[in-house]
């Protein structure tokens, strides 16, 4: 990572994000780079870290108005307010998402002739059967 400033198209590369993105967190108040001739935007080592923080709260899946409120709260107990809120929702989308790939490594390491009928991948499928509820 760079230590002198960086601008938004190095950044954007930097991080893996359209510069639109950027713009757009500076917008609702999550970014505040320092400008330059001609307005240009130029970001230090402290924004960069910026950035990583809300691309990090942005997979947890966070909502820009909780991002800013974890980046921008002055007390460290609201910014452990914002996380706890989205700890447990985290928390059911990663067990999900392991079920999913138990599911996928059951179809892939199945040696029954149709997987559709496996008995074994059935069973991955059950507790999803079971517990689903008619409208």
């Amino acid at each position: 990572m760079k230590s002198s400033p960086m601008t938004i198209g190095q950044v954007a590369d930097h991080f893996g994000l359209p510069a639109h993105v950027l713009r757009h967190w500076e917008s609702v108040g999550l970014l505040c780079p320092a400008r330059v001739e001609g307005g240009r935007r130029r970001y230090t080592r402290d924004d960069l870290f910026r950035v990583a923080s809300i691309v990090r709260a942005k997979q947890a899946g966070l909502p820009l108005p909780d991002i800013r409120a974890f980046l921008t709260a002055g007390d460290p107990a609201a910014r452990k307010d914002v996380l706890r809120r989205h700890h447990h929702a985290l928390q059911a989308r990663m067990a999900a998402l392991r079920s999913a790939l138990d599911l996928l490594e059951a179809g892939l390491n199945c040696t029954h002739e149709d997987i559709a009928t496996c008995p074994n991948y059935q069973a991955h499928l059950t507790r999803l059967v079971d517990d689903h509820k008619p409208e």
